[in-house]
This record gives C-alpha cells, sequence and structure tokens, in this order.
C-alpha cells in the first residue's frame, strides 16, 4: 500500500509539473522558444528564474567574448598555474575568482584554499564576492551577480562579473563592443508559469566603457569646449616638437602619429636622455601587435622615469583613441614641461 500510495505521489508531481509546463506554453501574451528543464519549473509562488536563450548561448560574439575572458584570465593566473577552459565549469566554486581577485586587487583574501562541499564552495564564494563587491561598489558598479546565481553556473552573471572585473582593472585587452545576449525569464504566479525574453548588454562600445570609470578633463573638453581642446593639443604639439625635432622628427596630428608607439619610445627617451636599443621596440611596425608591443613598452619607460602607470590601455592609443592618447601625452606635459 505504501509503494501504491508514492506512485501515485510521484505521477501527481509529474503530471502537476507537466501542467505547469503547458500552462507556460499556452500563457497569454508570453511566447517561448525556450525548452524549459524540470528544475526551471519547481518555482515557489512569486519566484522567478532566468536562463540563458539557446540562440544566444551560440552567438559568435558572445563565444567571442568568452573566449577574449579565458585568456584574459589564464594569463593573469599563469604563474598560479591555473587554466580555465570552460566559465561555467571552471569559475563557479570560487577558486579562480578568488586568485584573479587577488592577482588584480593586491589584496590577499582570508578564505579556505580549496574546499570540495557545495556548503563550503558557496561559503567561500560568498567571502570573495563580498570583497569583489565591496571594491566594486563604491565605483558606481551595479551588482549583477549573486552567490547562488555563480554557484549554479549561469553564464550570464559570471561574464557580467568578469566583464566587470577587466573593466574597472583597466585589463590591457580590447573586448568585444556591443555584445548582448536574450535571457529567458520564468515567473510563477497564482500558480502560472509566464516567461518572458529580456536583452542583457554585457558590453558597449569601447569609448562608453573606458567612460563608465575615467571621466575626467579631457571627457568635459570634448563634449562641451572643443575650442579649448584645440588649445590643449596645441600646446601638446608644440611640447612634444620640442624634443623630437632633436631627431628631426615633427608631430601635427596627435591621433595617428602617436599610434604606433614609435614616437612615444623616442620621446621618452629624449625626455630622460638616454637612448633606447633599437631591438627594444618595432621601428616600423606593421601589425597591430607590434604597436600595441611599442605602446606597452613605451609605458614601461614612463614607469622607470617615476611616472604612474597610464589610465589609458595601449590598445586605445593603437586604435587611434583621442582621449586616450591625450591622457598619456599631458601626463609627460605635467612631468616634463620644463625639460630642455
Amino acid at each position: 500500500m505504501a509503494g501504491l500510495l508514492c506512485g501515485t505521489k510521484r505521477r501527481k508531481q509529474v503530471s502537476d509539473l507537466q501542467e505547469e509546463g503547458k500552462n507556460a506554453i499556452n500563457a497569454p501574451l508570453q511566447p517561448s522558444s525556450t525548452d524549459l528543464l524540470p528544475e526551471d519549473t519547481l518555482l515557489e509562488e512569486n519566484a522567478e528564474r532566468t536562463m540563458l536563450d539557446p540562440t544566444s548561448r551560440d552567438s559568435p560574439r558572445f563565444k567571442e567574448l568568452q573566449k577574449v575572458l579565458i585568456d584574459w584570465v589564464n594569463n593573469e593566473l599563469e604563474e598560479e598555474r591555473i587554466i580555465v577552459k570552460d566559465l561555467e565549469e571552471d569559475v563557479y566554486d570560487g577558486q579562480v575568482l578568488q586568485k584573479l581577485f587577488e592577482k588584480l586587487s593586491g589584496r590577499k583574501l582570508n578564505v579556505a584554499e580549496v574546499t570540495q562541499s557545495e556548503i563550503g564552495q558557496k561559503q567561500k564564494l560568498q567571502m570573495v564576492l563580498e570583497a569583489v563587491n565591496e571594491h566594486l561598489r563604491p565605483h558606481g558598479w551595479a551588482i549583477e551577480w549573486s552567490v547562488d546565481s555563480i554557484h549554479s553556473k549561469n553564464l550570464v552573471a559570471i561574464v557580467y562579473l568578469l566583464v566587470a572585473l577587466c573593466m574597472h582593472f583597466q585589463a590591457p585587452i580590447r573586448l568585444p563592443e556591443q555584445v548582448s545576449v536574450q535571457v529567458v525569464v520564468v515567473k510563477k504566479r497564482e500558480g502560472i508559469l509566464q516567461t518572458s525574453h529580456v536583452t542583457k548588454e554585457l558590453t558597449s562600445t569601447t569609448e562608453m566603457m573606458m567612460g563608465r570609470f575615467e571621466r575626467d578633463a579631457f571627457d568635459t573638453l570634448l563634449d562641451h569646449a572643443p575650442d579649448k581642446l584645440n588649445v590643449v593639443k596645441k600646446s601638446l604639439i608644440t611640447f612634444v616638437n620640442k624634443h623630437l625635432n632633436k631627431l628631426n622628427l615633427e608631430v601635427t596630428e596627435l591621433e595617428s602619429q602617436f599610434a604606433d608607439g614609435v614616437y612615444l619610445v623616442l620621446l621618452m627617451g629624449l625626455l630622460e636622455d638616454y637612448f633606447v636599443p633599437l631591438y627594444n621596440f618595432f621601428l616600423t611596425p606593421e601589425s597591430f601587435e607590434q604597436k600595441v608591443h611599442n605602446v606597452s613598452f613605451a609605458f614601461e619607460l614612463m614607469q622607470d622615469g617615476g611616472l604612474k602607470k597610464p589610465k589609458a590601455r595601449p590598445e586605445d592609443v593603437v586604435n587611434l583613441n583621442l582621449k586616450s592618447t591625450l591622457r598619456v601625452l599631458y601626463n609627460l606635459f605635467s612631468n616634463y614641461k620644463d625639460s630642455e
């Protein structure tokens, strides 16, 4: 009899589950092409669950973004001998996030190094995310992730978090622009499942992403005082030519003539009064990577000279981003304007 009752109960649960799924499919004005898994339909009243639309999962742009993030994380954690192959499977337990945040922030977290149990993983993840959120929130970041979403391998939440870390710590990479995904939201109202699609913007344009945390005097000049911007550009051109003329070089366009990094490297040598060996950089760079190498090398020379690390990314200088180039040159002007 007990077995019969258990079997009847199980059949009722399956029947209820099938009915909820049918209601979701037939819900008026709530069409959805997404196949709902059983765990997606077992919701409490007024609860909701989100999942990535299969079409977005297969989007080339979304896959490209994931690859860029994976390569960046692996590069940052190379010394830890950590290799990430899949964001969903390798990030959810908090281990990778712990090491990545420690490397980026220079802050050691007091958490267990390795934990296998689900409870232990969530406790560790909670501590890691608290540290991350504490670091990001004062800078205006919207927290689009949680312990539950990361631990349940919610790919959108994981990507949101990594993009935020990447942008906040000014990673020397270029994120694919304007990547959006469709997310299916399943809600339970009065016993009926309702589904809707929501577009989530993961990245915007490079200009907007940089402006997200780099609003400064140059933004104001570009947005509101283009006449004054021209005065600043003329002053910077006069400054760089004062030194580059010693090598019979002359600059007329700041955006383009510093984009390959050659003039930046030579300028640093002139300002610090030393000869830069030609084998350290590409005198006639042809590829994007060679130009990035030159600008990165110039940044290293600046730091060797006692300057702070430039806010701009080498990739943005190479891509003719005016504000990035102006920031770099103005930093040099501020420190070397009295140099002969």
